[in-house]
């Protein structure tokens, strides 16, 4: 599947969407401090690799949390953890091994070596732990110490997960501690959500005017839970649907804390825009994963869409904000790139060509849907990124009428 083909078609029949990375993750976390990894329901037969590396990772620890737990010494064994692409296994993963008082070396491939981790270094300053970094980049990166509790400085503008693994860590410690944002939170969604689930395996954490307050020797209860739906892979079928395709999506909770369920009032409104009219403003900075399929639904939609405040799209499997621009252009679509906005001159249908996924899996969805309202579709090097957060779409567009062939380009 590393080349693709995707003609123009309509799209129609029942899909229901994969389970939620961002919430498996969370809840593979909690499930895991609460000795029960397995209770975690609804992740499906084919997980992502994402949701995979998570969970080796918590599987390599079993033994560390099986100490903690039972109030023993932190096991002195030295660990590898592998994320392979995996951004938000790695900062999540790193306040847990450190609050377990685990000695651990991360590794990761891809474009993840290269992403913003070094934050960890000072947020944890006089907090007992130790990262040891490469000459260059941010793996393989080594933790050594024991998380020690108290007041935690913490930037909100560069990843909201930074924040997210703190709160699941923090409950394991001896004593009480204090997050105070030092800038504004971005992807506050995420957060919120890592909270809920927190409160759903029976750890509190408190808002406070300036961040967070986490009571220390909280213990994670074990529970059944069934990780929800994920608007962010739904997204690209809603967009389908925007688009001109009938496909029928169940299983979204209407109720649900994940901030990507802003694509419904997004396209909503969009379709009500009128190319005479001021163009359409889309703020990225609490839904920075939807950038990708909504600069797609906004080059088929005649006037201007201008998605602003992306600057943490250049931090993500690839430089997304300048490659949504470059494949887009690549397949005649009129969107360019200013400063760490998208600017995009809608149009009725593109005329398609060949683009290269980066190796980016919301590049490589976002491109199959483009594909749909092309004049000769589109052929999508790379393709098999998917794997990383939706390895059945491509099997699931062609069960809708979808149009792909495989290619040999040489």
């Amino acid at each position: 599947m590393a080349n693709l083909h995707v003609l123009p078609s309509v799209l129609h029949g029942p899909l229901l969407p994969p389970p939620s990375k961002s919430d498996a993750h969370r809840a593979l976390i909690c499930a895991a401090l609460a000795g029960e990894l397995s209770q975690v329901k609804g992740i499906g037969g084919h997980p992502s690799d994402d949701i995979l590396a998570t969970r080796r990772c918590l599987q390599t620890l079993g033994d560390a949390i099986v100490a903690h737990r039972s109030g023993k010494a932190p096991i002195q064994t030295q660990m590898t953890l592998d994320c392979h692409e995996s951004g938000t296994t790695l900062r999540l993963m790193i306040p847990v091994v450190s609050a377990l008082g685990v000695s651990a070396t991360f590794t990761g491939q891809g474009r993840l070596p290269q992403r913003p981790l070094q934050e960890y270094r000072a947020i944890f300053a006089g907090h007992g732990v130790d990262l040891i970094f490469p000459p260059e980049g941010s793996l393989p990166v080594s933790v050594r110490g024991q998380l020690t509790p108290g007041l935690f400085q913490v930037p909100g503008h560069v990843s909201s997960q930074y924040l997210s693994g703190l709160l699941l860590a923090l409950p394991l410690l001896d004593g009480d501690s204090e997050i105070v944002l030092t800038s504004p939170l971005e992807s506050a969604p995420y957060v919120e959500m890592t909270r809920r689930t927190l409160g759903e395996f029976g750890v509190m954490v408190q808002t406070t005017p300036t961040g967070y307050q986490v009571a220390g020797r909280q213990r994670f209860l074990p529970v059944d839970y069934t990780v929800e739906k994920d608007y962010s892979q739904a997204a690209f079928w809603l967009v389908a649907n925007y688009l001109g395709s009938e496909i029928k999506l169940s299983g979204l909770s209407d109720h649900s804390a994940q901030g990507d369920r802003a694509i419904l009032p997004i396209l909503a409104s969009l379709a009500k825009h009128q190319p005479q009219d001021l163009p359409f403003i889309i703020d990225a900075a609490q839904i920075p994963d939807l950038v990708p399929i909504l600069a797609v639904a906004a080059s088929l939609t005649p006037g201007q869409t201008r998605i602003v405040n992306g600057a943490r799209l250049r931090l993500k499997e690839s430089d997304r904000l300048a490659v949504t621009a470059d494949v887009l252009q690549a397949i005649g679509a009129r969107i360019r790139v200013e400063d760490d906005s998208l600017i995009i001159d809608g149009q009725t249908e593109l005329p398609g060509g060949q683009a290269d996924s980066h190796g980016d899996h919301r590049i490589a969805m976002a491109l199959a849907i483009a594909a749909l309202k092309t004049a000769k579709g589109v052929t999508i090097t790379h393709a098999e990124a998917v794997r990383k957060s939706y390895p059945e779409f491509f099997a699931e567009y062609s069960r809708l009428g979808g149009i792909c062939h495989e290619l040999n380009l040489g």
